[in-house]
């Protein structure tokens, strides 16, 4: 504890300027933030024990799911499983042939766009699917494909 104990005035009559700091209230705050963190590291450290079911895992669908790649070159060109489209009026068509399956038996849609693709062909085959109502839909990449 330090305390400054003086007359309090100087030779010229001005009280002296108090040159001491108390460190008591430091002290006391480092002291409680210590049995802080003393009593909360050991309930961080409590594993929780969980009991997960034990059991086999399903097995895998006997029918593997149609995939429909629809990929998109650097000059702009829709190829439906390597076929080349005319233009969007046949993308249009071919997916309106996707939505009118049952939703069990629908393929899913892969589309994988190259980079040097433009962004209105890329968009509007995402816009068909929705509008559509296809649920079964992915962009897969837009790495480089072969055709």
């Amino acid at each position: 504890m330090a305390m400054n104990v003086s007359s309090g005035n100087s030779a010229d009559g001005e009280p002296e300027v108090m040159m001491d700091i108390n460190t008591t209230p430091l002290i006391d705050v480092m002291l409680v933030l210590l049995i802080m963190l003393i009593i909360t590291i050991p309930i961080q450290l409590h594993a929780v024990n969980l009991a997960l079911p034990a059991g086999n895992p399903p097995p895998p669908p006997l029918v593997q799911p149609q995939v429909v790649k629809v990929d998109i070159d650097a000059s702009s060109r829709v190829f439906w499983n390597g076929e080349v489209l005319a233009g969007p009026v046949e993308v249009d068509a071919r997916l309106r042939e996707l939505a009118a399956l049952p939703l069990e038996t629908q393929p899913e849609l892969h589309l994988r766009p190259d980079r040097g693709a433009r962004y209105e062909t890329v968009a509007s085959v995402m816009a068909g699917v929705q509008r559509l109502g296809l649920t079964k839909f992915g962009i897969v990449g837009s790495e480089q494909f072969a055709p």
